[in-house]
């Protein structure tokens, strides 16, 4: 999962973001250490078991929040579902009727 991604599709409660909100937004992944840049910059910690993701915010915004998250990875597209909330992973990488549930499809610079 190492490299530089960028957004291609997002949604959040089953609703799609719109395009002019992805164009500034990555997510840079090296080792076990994520920096994303949006309307600011949040960087921390990603511990990945199997398909699962905890993410740990230790810099921004998010300092000090835990996600819990389920991801995929095919023919070069990163696909990741976060729990807004962190009190569990996702179940599948639907959004609909869950408020805080995010899902965003990366494709690798």
């Amino acid at each position: 999962l190492d490299g530089v991604w960028k957004p291609e599709y997002q949604e959040m409660g089953g609703q799609e973001l719109p395009k002019e909100f992805l164009e500034k937004q990555s997510l840079a992944i090296t080792n076990n250490i994520y920096v994303l840049t949006a309307e600011s910059t949040d960087a921390g910690i990603i511990t990945i078991t199997d398909d699962k993701m905890d993410i740990y915010g230790e810099d921004g915004p998010n300092a000090g929040k835990h996600f819990m998250a389920i991801y995929k990875l095919e023919e070069n597209k990163l696909t990741i579902c976060y729990n807004l909330a962190g009190d569990a992973y996702p179940e599948n990488f639907e959004t609909k009727d869950k408020p805080m549930f995010f899902l965003s499809r990366f494709v690798k610079e």
